[in-house]
């Protein structure tokens, strides 16, 4: 009897360790998939992220362009008001409708 009971007690500890091998292969490939996801989150994450970048580089170099270009016709506003300073234009003879009164 006691020979048979070493036998059942080897029997369920090898059942035991199989069950636990079963367990953590499972856990295993649980994390893997896991793992994977993240990774596929964190691409998708990176790949807005790019996007989201380049729009604001775009952005930039659009308010970039725009303050030239806004100073480019400052300047050129200038040059035109002193010329026609120079030729007798005044501030007060034009009304805020743009119509030219006369004195």
């Amino acid at each position: 009897m006691n020979e048979e009971t070493e036998k059942n007690f080897a029997e369920l500890l090898s059942e035991e360790l199989k069950l636990r091998e079963a367990e953590a292969l499972e856990n295993h490939r649980r994390a893997d998939i896991s793992l994977l996801e993240a990774k596929k989150m964190t691409s998708q994450y990176q790949k807005e992220a790019d996007k989201c970048n380049s729009g604001m580089e775009t952005c930039e170099a659009a308010r970039e362009r725009a303050e030239a270009t806004l100073a480019s016709q400052k300047r050129l506003t200038t040059l035109w008001e002193t010329r026609a300073r120079q030729r007798g234009w005044r501030d007060d003879i034009v009304t805020s409708r743009g119509t030219v009164q006369t004195s």
